[in-house]
């Protein structure tokens, strides 16, 4: 008996190359343990050999959505730092973070991983603090999680090693849920011993890493200024490019380091509201795809996003694409599709596993309902994903073959209880003494 049968579906359907999205009419999607066993016409599965079931009504099946870049916990600083340059918001931020406690990021993650699911995010690539706080989170909720636990240079070895023993520890727990990685911030917080060591510990633990880097063209210039080469040279004559990067942004990539980065296992984390939020460089998506890098849709934290809500990420990724080349034909509706799906499964490390509805993938998936006014008339799904998609069109969220969210409600874990714990720790978090904040700006 197989454990899961979607009746009466639409399923979306991407070619590998995305070259095409096709809707497939009236489908059932049969699920066993955690994987997808069958996608059939509506009918041919006998729904008494299944031990639950979903009347899908003519919802729109697609995989999960994955965010490949973000600092979940940062949903405790939305709102509170805003209309600064990069610059002043990172020292604004980076000011607030010492007083984070495990509770705080616990429950932070909590909140955010929330907010992700009733949006149709399933996995989430995150980098930040106390990541054994926000395994559990994970752990909880029932989500996909690739954690990595930021480290800086000035913090030495030790932190290395700690994180060493966080990535053993947590690495495939959850039944493969959790993943690991390591997560020095940036070359520029982190001087290349430092990065070495992380790169030789990485491939010593069999794992990739995700870092920020060339996040602005000053970043990329100041660099050249100083040592001659760009921070992506830096990654790669410190052997980080060795083992599988994510790498978050890169948006003042030289044409010379798109060449470096094709040679290796890369992926670039996209997350273009935060960079129009703070006034930086728009990062030429076309130029890594044409270069065979695949790019991966991301959120970065709700503190300069505001939301973890992909499908914004997606629609102006899109349009911003556009804009740039000064060409409407740039980043079609097939291609943006492939971006949100195999793209970023790709980038998440789990391109063999994620991103499609088909027969041995992961059965990581959403409901959308698409009758709403806003979707109406339905002349172009795939185009309405993008352009026209609201977060709560997403009605039910399975992840691992598992039901974590129906008909909008969470199933796991209680909103309420969440949302109280919150609030007891941002009126201390909110609190940052003056002196201190014009001293560091």
């Amino acid at each position: 008996m197989s454990d899961l049968l979607i009746q009466n579906c639409q399923v979306l359907q991407i070619a590998n190359d995305g070259s095409c999205v096709e809707i497939l009419q009236n489908q059932d999607i049969s699920i066993r343990g955690n994987k997808i066993e069958a996608v059939q016409p509506t009918g041919i599965a006998d729904s008494s050999h299944f031990k639950n079931s979903i009347k899908a009504n003519g919802m729109l099946a697609m995989p999960g959505l994955i965010n490949t870049h973000a600092h979940v916990p940062m949903v405790l600083f939305r709102g509170l730092v805003e209309d600064l340059g990069l610059e002043q918001w990172l020292n604004n931020i980076w000011l607030r973070e010492t007083k984070l406690t495990q509770e705080d990021i616990y429950w932070g993650m909590l909140l955010g991983l929330i907010e992700m699911i009733e949006a149709g995010v399933t996995s989430v690539a995150d980098h930040y603090f106390f990541m054994d706080k926000a395994a559990q989170a994970v752990e909880i909720t029932g989500t996909r999680a690739l954690l990595g636990w930021a480290m800086f240079g000035n913090q030495g070895n030790e932190e290395i090693e700690k994180t060493a023993a966080f990535v053993r520890e947590w690495q495939g727990t959850a039944n493969g849920r959790i993943r690991t990685i390591m997560a020095p911030h940036a070359p520029y917080t982190c001087d290349d011993d430092f990065l070495r060591t992380t790169a030789r510990t990485a491939q010593k633990l069999g794992v990739g890493i995700h870092i920020h880097v060339s996040e602005t063209n000053s970043q990329t210039n100041t660099s050249l200024k100083s040592r001659g080469i760009t921070p992506i040279q830096v990654l790669q004559q410190t052997g980080v490019l060795e083992v599988p990067t994510i790498l978050a942004h890169a948006c003042g990539v030289l044409p010379s380091d798109i060449e470096i980065l094709s040679k290796y296992t890369t992926g670039i984390a996209h997350a273009p509201k935060t960079y129009l939020k703070l006034g930086m460089d728009t990062a030429p998506v076309t130029d890594f795809r044409n270069a065979g890098i695949p790019v991966g849709l991301a959120t970065d934290g709700a503190a300069s996003n505001n939301t973890l809500d992909i499908w914004e990420s997606l629609r102006l990724m899109t349009l911003l694409q556009k804009s740039r080349h000064s060409n409407p034909q740039v980043l079609p509706a097939t291609e943006a599709n492939k971006i949100a799906t195999q793209e970023s499964a790709r980038v998440f490390g789990m391109g063999e596993q994620l991103g499609k509805i088909s027969p041995r993938y992961l059965a990581d998936l959403i409901l959308i309902d698409t009758n709403a006014v806003h979707h109406q008339p339905n002349h172009n799904i795939p185009a309405n994903l993008i352009y026209s998609m609201q977060p709560n069109d997403v009605k039910t969220v399975i992840v691992d073959g598992k039901i974590i969210m129906q008909n909008r409600s969470i199933l796991t874990i209680d909103k309420i209880e969440v949302i109280s714990h919150v609030r007891s720790c941002v009126e201390r978090l909110s609190k940052t003494n003056s002196g201190e904040m014009s001293e560091k700006l």
